[in-house]
């Protein structure tokens, strides 16, 4: 049986000037400073890392000192070879670029920031037209696996009822959840009408990605987005 890959390179029209990758359980936990190594090895400067708090804290990745660490759930740049960066394990993370080129962003999007509007944040802080926005959509926690409680579902029909499409009943007080719909739904309510991905499930492929609802354990795969 072949290796699977160490890192995956998300499946959509990457503007001009724009790259992109998504790293497996092949490269490791990139918290660990090896795989973190072989990670720098890939890039064209030091992944931007976040102290991920499940917010709408936008950061530009560009004004961030190298080594800082700041508390927020998505950063965006438009300078060229500055990687923006977000670490997920069953989270989605969600790639952004504008269609020129011009400036990128990406997004660690689970259900809390989902809910509260990280997306939405990421996007206005890029300041393109979301008309022009792309958008690609990383492995997640897919919707035949995950359950969530009333509460999830509550919250986010409070803040939007066409969230509801996005819900199917399972046992009483608890639903399965689709992220890759509620972030359809966000993107399409903002103008961004270019989406792609949404196609990997973290839980139901243990060999290529980690999953902290299966496996239990703090282990992370890190998205990447640069211009350059």
């Amino acid at each position: 049986m072949p290796m699977p890959p160490e890192t995956i390179e998300p499946e959509w029209p990457a503007p001009f000037g724009v790259r992109a990758l998504i790293t497996t359980r092949a490269l490791g936990d990139v918290k660990d400073p090896g795989a973190r190594v072989k990670l720098g090895a890939l890039l064209p400067s030091p992944p931007v890392w976040l102290k991920q708090v499940h917010g709408v804290t936008v950061v530009d990745a560009a004004a961030v000192s190298q080594g800082a660490l700041p508390e927020s759930d998505a950063s965006f740049t438009t300078e060229r070879e500055v990687v923006c960066t977000v670490m997920a394990a069953d989270c989605m993370p969600v790639m952004l670029a504008a269609a020129d080129g011009s400036v990128v962003g990406a997004a660690h999007a689970g259900w809390r920031g989902l809910c509260a509007g990280v997306i939405e944040q990421t996007i206005e802080r890029m300041r393109a037209p979301a008309s022009d926005v792309i958008a690609y959509l990383g492995p997640a926690i897919g919707p035949r696996v995950y359950e969530v409680g009333e509460e999830v579902r509550d919250a986010f029909l409070a803040r939007d009822r066409m969230s509801a499409t996005a819900f199917v009943a399972t046992r009483p007080g608890h639903w399965l959840l689709d992220l890759y719909c509620i972030a359809r739904l966000r993107l399409a309510a903002v103008g961004v009408t270019r989406v792609h991905g949404g196609t990997h499930c973290t839980y139901s492929n243990p060999n290529l990605f980690f999953s902290f609802r299966r496996d239990k354990a703090m282990q992370r795969m890190a998205a990447c987005i640069w211009r350059v």
